[in-house]
Protein backbone atom coordinates (compact mmCIF):
# COMPACT_ATOMS: atom_id res chain seq x y z
CA UNK A 1 0.00 0.00 0.00
CA UNK A 2 1.91 2.66 -1.26
CA UNK A 3 1.00 6.44 -0.05
CA UNK A 4 2.24 8.29 -4.03
CA UNK A 5 1.47 11.35 -2.78
CA UNK A 6 -2.34 11.09 -1.63
CA UNK A 7 -3.81 12.98 0.91
CA UNK A 8 -4.45 9.76 2.97
CA UNK A 9 -1.69 7.83 4.05
CA UNK A 10 -0.68 4.58 5.32
CA UNK A 11 1.74 2.95 7.14
CA UNK A 12 2.34 -0.79 8.40
CA UNK A 13 3.44 -0.91 11.78
CA UNK A 14 3.84 -4.84 12.84
CA UNK A 15 0.10 -5.64 12.09
CA UNK A 16 -1.18 -1.73 12.99
CA UNK A 17 -2.40 -0.15 10.38
CA UNK A 18 -1.37 3.85 11.01
CA UNK A 19 -3.87 6.12 8.66
CA UNK A 20 -2.89 9.19 8.23
CA UNK A 21 -4.80 12.25 7.13
CA UNK A 22 -2.58 14.78 5.09
CA UNK A 23 -4.32 17.80 3.74
CA UNK A 24 -2.96 20.98 4.87
CA UNK A 25 -3.41 23.99 6.62
CA UNK A 26 -6.39 21.56 8.74
CA UNK A 27 -6.46 18.15 7.49
CA UNK A 28 -10.35 19.26 6.09
CA UNK A 29 -12.76 15.82 4.90
CA UNK A 30 -13.06 16.84 1.31
CA UNK A 31 -14.79 14.58 -0.60
CA UNK A 32 -11.37 13.48 -1.86
CA UNK A 33 -9.89 12.78 1.55
CA UNK A 34 -12.95 11.01 1.74
CA UNK A 35 -12.70 8.96 -0.71
CA UNK A 36 -9.24 8.10 -0.32
CA UNK A 37 -9.97 7.22 2.99
CA UNK A 38 -12.23 5.01 2.12
CA UNK A 39 -10.64 2.95 -0.19
CA UNK A 40 -7.43 3.14 2.65
CA UNK A 41 -9.76 1.14 4.73
CA UNK A 42 -11.16 -0.87 2.01
CA UNK A 43 -6.99 -2.42 1.98
CA UNK A 44 -6.92 -2.45 5.62
CA UNK A 45 -10.01 -4.63 6.32
CA UNK A 46 -9.28 -7.00 3.54
CA UNK A 47 -5.53 -7.02 4.30
CA UNK A 48 -5.16 -10.31 6.78
CA UNK A 49 -1.41 -8.42 7.66
CA UNK A 50 -3.42 -5.24 9.33
CA UNK A 51 -5.23 -6.35 12.61
CA UNK A 52 -5.80 -2.89 14.12
CA UNK A 53 -6.15 0.50 12.57
CA UNK A 54 -4.80 3.64 13.85
CA UNK A 55 -6.03 7.08 12.12
CA UNK A 56 -4.37 10.01 12.91
CA UNK A 57 -3.88 13.94 10.85
CA UNK A 58 -0.78 15.26 9.82
CA UNK A 59 0.96 18.27 11.18
CA UNK A 60 0.29 19.71 14.66
CA UNK A 61 -2.45 22.36 14.63
CA UNK A 62 -5.33 19.44 13.58
CA UNK A 63 -6.32 16.21 13.69
CA UNK A 64 -9.56 17.07 11.36
CA UNK A 65 -10.97 20.24 11.35
CA UNK A 66 -13.88 19.58 9.60
CA UNK A 67 -15.54 19.01 6.50
CA UNK A 68 -14.38 20.74 3.48
CA UNK A 69 -16.47 24.53 3.81
CA UNK A 70 -15.74 25.25 0.39
CA UNK A 71 -17.39 22.21 -0.76
CA UNK A 72 -20.85 22.65 1.41
CA UNK A 73 -20.86 26.52 0.30
CA UNK A 74 -21.12 25.12 -3.75
CA UNK A 75 -24.39 23.31 -2.25
CA UNK A 76 -27.73 24.63 -2.58
CA UNK A 77 -29.53 21.43 -3.51
CA UNK A 78 -32.04 19.51 -0.83
CA UNK A 79 -30.65 16.08 -3.16
CA UNK A 80 -27.00 17.04 -2.66
CA UNK A 81 -26.89 18.11 0.30
CA UNK A 82 -28.05 14.39 1.74
CA UNK A 83 -26.49 12.57 -1.04
CA UNK A 84 -23.38 14.05 0.55
CA UNK A 85 -23.82 13.35 4.35
CA UNK A 86 -25.25 10.05 2.67
CA UNK A 87 -21.91 8.86 1.44
CA UNK A 88 -19.79 10.30 4.40
CA UNK A 89 -21.74 8.49 6.71
CA UNK A 90 -21.24 5.93 4.50
CA UNK A 91 -17.63 5.51 4.93
CA UNK A 92 -17.94 6.40 9.15
CA UNK A 93 -20.59 3.16 9.34
CA UNK A 94 -17.51 1.53 8.01
CA UNK A 95 -15.08 2.17 10.75
CA UNK A 96 -17.64 1.66 13.47
CA UNK A 97 -18.78 -1.80 12.00
CA UNK A 98 -15.07 -2.71 11.69
CA UNK A 99 -14.56 -6.35 13.04
CA UNK A 100 -10.81 -5.17 13.48
CA UNK A 101 -10.70 -1.98 16.30
CA UNK A 102 -9.97 1.62 15.13
CA UNK A 103 -8.30 3.96 17.11
CA UNK A 104 -8.27 7.84 16.83
CA UNK A 105 -5.03 9.34 17.92
CA UNK A 106 -6.16 13.07 17.90
CA UNK A 107 -3.18 14.74 18.15
CA UNK A 108 -4.75 18.30 17.71
CA UNK A 109 -7.64 20.01 16.93
CA UNK A 110 -11.03 17.49 16.40
CA UNK A 111 -14.06 19.71 15.20
CA UNK A 112 -17.19 18.70 13.07
CA UNK A 113 -16.41 16.00 10.84
CA UNK A 114 -13.30 15.09 12.39
CA UNK A 115 -15.85 14.63 15.32
CA UNK A 116 -17.04 13.22 13.82
CA UNK A 117 -15.00 10.86 12.68
CA UNK A 118 -13.54 10.41 16.09
CA UNK A 119 -17.16 9.01 17.28
CA UNK A 120 -17.09 6.67 14.52
CA UNK A 121 -13.64 4.76 15.82
CA UNK A 122 -14.01 2.32 18.72
CA UNK A 123 -11.22 4.04 20.85
CA UNK A 124 -9.70 7.57 20.57
CA UNK A 125 -6.71 8.71 22.85
CA UNK A 126 -6.35 12.35 22.60
CA UNK A 127 -3.68 14.70 23.44
CA UNK A 128 -3.63 17.15 25.90
CA UNK A 129 -4.18 20.58 24.41
CA UNK A 130 -6.63 18.77 21.68
CA UNK A 131 -10.00 20.54 21.72
CA UNK A 132 -13.30 19.14 20.24
CA UNK A 133 -16.88 20.36 18.89
CA UNK A 134 -19.84 20.24 16.59
CA UNK A 135 -19.38 23.92 15.22
CA UNK A 136 -21.90 23.13 12.10
CA UNK A 137 -24.44 25.48 13.81
CA UNK A 138 -22.28 28.40 13.68
CA UNK A 139 -22.15 27.96 9.94
CA UNK A 140 -26.25 27.67 9.82
CA UNK A 141 -26.06 23.89 9.44
CA UNK A 142 -26.03 21.00 11.28
CA UNK A 143 -23.76 17.60 11.99
CA UNK A 144 -24.32 15.23 8.42
CA UNK A 145 -21.42 12.77 9.18
CA UNK A 146 -23.14 10.96 12.45
CA UNK A 147 -22.23 13.71 15.11
CA UNK A 148 -25.64 14.13 16.27
CA UNK A 149 -26.13 10.38 16.76
CA UNK A 150 -23.46 8.75 18.24
CA UNK A 151 -22.21 11.74 20.36
CA UNK A 152 -25.77 11.67 21.69
CA UNK A 153 -24.62 7.73 22.56
CA UNK A 154 -21.32 8.37 23.73
CA UNK A 155 -21.99 11.67 26.26
CA UNK A 156 -25.71 11.48 26.50
CA UNK A 157 -28.15 13.84 25.09
CA UNK A 158 -28.27 16.88 27.56
CA UNK A 159 -24.35 17.21 26.30
CA UNK A 160 -24.41 16.32 22.71
CA UNK A 161 -27.59 19.12 22.65
CA UNK A 162 -25.35 21.72 24.21
CA UNK A 163 -22.66 21.13 21.62
CA UNK A 164 -24.29 20.66 18.41
CA UNK A 165 -26.71 24.39 19.58
CA UNK A 166 -24.10 26.28 20.93
CA UNK A 167 -21.09 25.17 18.60
CA UNK A 168 -18.70 25.46 21.76
CA UNK A 169 -15.49 23.84 22.09
CA UNK A 170 -14.10 22.02 24.72
CA UNK A 171 -11.01 20.86 25.98
CA UNK A 172 -9.56 17.17 26.36
CA UNK A 173 -9.88 17.74 30.17
CA UNK A 174 -13.54 17.72 29.46
CA UNK A 175 -13.79 15.76 26.78
CA UNK A 176 -12.32 13.05 29.21
CA UNK A 177 -14.67 13.67 31.92
CA UNK A 178 -17.97 13.18 30.12
CA UNK A 179 -16.91 10.28 28.13
CA UNK A 180 -15.94 11.62 24.59
CA UNK A 181 -12.28 10.36 24.46
CA UNK A 182 -11.10 7.10 26.43
CA UNK A 183 -7.88 8.74 27.56
CA UNK A 184 -5.67 11.99 27.81
CA UNK A 185 -1.93 12.28 27.16
CA UNK A 186 0.71 14.42 26.48
CA UNK A 187 0.76 16.31 23.33
CA UNK A 188 4.29 13.99 22.40
CA UNK A 189 2.68 11.01 23.31
CA UNK A 190 -0.34 10.39 21.28
CA UNK A 191 0.82 8.48 18.11
CA UNK A 192 3.41 6.64 20.39
CA UNK A 193 0.55 5.74 22.96
CA UNK A 194 -1.67 5.36 20.23
CA UNK A 195 0.06 2.69 18.64
CA UNK A 196 1.02 0.47 21.62
CA UNK A 197 -2.48 0.28 22.37
CA UNK A 198 -3.02 -1.26 18.53
CA UNK A 199 -0.45 -3.49 19.22
CA UNK A 200 -1.42 -4.75 22.53
CA UNK A 201 -4.71 -5.50 21.16
CA UNK A 202 -2.92 -7.08 17.94
CA UNK A 203 -1.21 -9.66 20.18
CA UNK A 204 -4.69 -11.24 21.29
CA UNK A 205 -6.31 -13.75 19.46
CA UNK A 206 -8.32 -11.74 16.40
CA UNK A 207 -11.68 -14.23 16.48
CA UNK A 208 -11.88 -13.14 20.10
CA UNK A 209 -11.39 -9.72 19.21
CA UNK A 210 -13.26 -9.49 16.36
CA UNK A 211 -16.42 -11.35 18.39
CA UNK A 212 -15.93 -8.84 21.26
CA UNK A 213 -16.21 -5.99 17.94
CA UNK A 214 -19.21 -8.02 16.85
CA UNK A 215 -20.94 -8.19 19.88
CA UNK A 216 -20.83 -5.04 20.93
CA UNK A 217 -21.56 -3.34 17.93
CA UNK A 218 -24.59 -5.22 16.97
CA UNK A 219 -26.01 -5.58 20.84
CA UNK A 220 -25.80 -1.67 21.32
CA UNK A 221 -28.72 -1.58 19.13
CA UNK A 222 -30.70 -4.31 20.09
CA UNK A 223 -32.73 -4.95 23.57
CA UNK A 224 -30.80 -6.49 26.61
CA UNK A 225 -31.97 -9.99 26.31
CA UNK A 226 -31.35 -10.07 22.55
CA UNK A 227 -27.87 -8.84 23.16
CA UNK A 228 -27.51 -11.30 25.84
CA UNK A 229 -28.50 -14.27 23.37
CA UNK A 230 -26.40 -12.98 20.84
CA UNK A 231 -23.02 -12.95 23.40
CA UNK A 232 -24.03 -16.39 24.56
CA UNK A 233 -24.08 -17.28 20.67
CA UNK A 234 -20.90 -16.09 19.77
CA UNK A 235 -18.95 -17.37 23.28
CA UNK A 236 -19.91 -20.83 21.84
CA UNK A 237 -18.57 -20.13 18.38
CA UNK A 238 -15.71 -18.98 20.34
CA UNK A 239 -15.13 -22.01 22.36
CA UNK A 240 -14.69 -23.56 19.31
CA UNK A 241 -11.41 -21.99 18.18
CA UNK A 242 -7.88 -23.16 18.45
CA UNK A 243 -7.11 -19.74 20.48
CA UNK A 244 -9.69 -20.61 23.12
CA UNK A 245 -7.53 -24.06 23.63
CA UNK A 246 -4.74 -22.59 23.67
CA UNK A 247 -5.54 -19.67 26.00
CA UNK A 248 -6.63 -21.17 28.54
CA UNK A 249 -3.97 -24.00 28.28
CA UNK A 250 -1.68 -21.68 28.71
CA UNK A 251 -3.27 -20.11 31.51
CA UNK A 252 -3.12 -23.20 33.47
CA UNK A 253 0.42 -23.68 32.57
CA UNK A 254 1.32 -20.53 33.77
CA UNK A 255 2.61 -19.20 30.04
CA UNK A 256 2.52 -16.56 27.61
CA UNK A 257 -0.68 -18.02 25.03
CA UNK A 258 0.46 -18.15 21.01
CA UNK A 259 -2.66 -17.29 19.26
CA UNK A 260 -2.73 -18.28 15.59
CA UNK A 261 -6.15 -16.43 15.17
CA UNK A 262 -7.66 -19.96 14.21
Amino acid sequence: MGDDGKKVKFKLDENVGIITIDRPPVNALSSEVMQQLNETLEKCLSDSNVKVMVITGAGSFAFVAGADVKEINGISDAKEGARLASEGQAILKKIESSKKPVIAAINAVCLGGGNELALACHLRIASDRAKFGQPEINLGIIPGFGGTQRLTRLCGIAKARELCLTGDMVTAQEALRIGLINKMVPDSEVLKQSVGLAKKIAKKGQRAVQLVQQVITEGFSKTLDEGLALEAQLFGEVCTTQDKKEGVQAFLEKRQPNFTDS
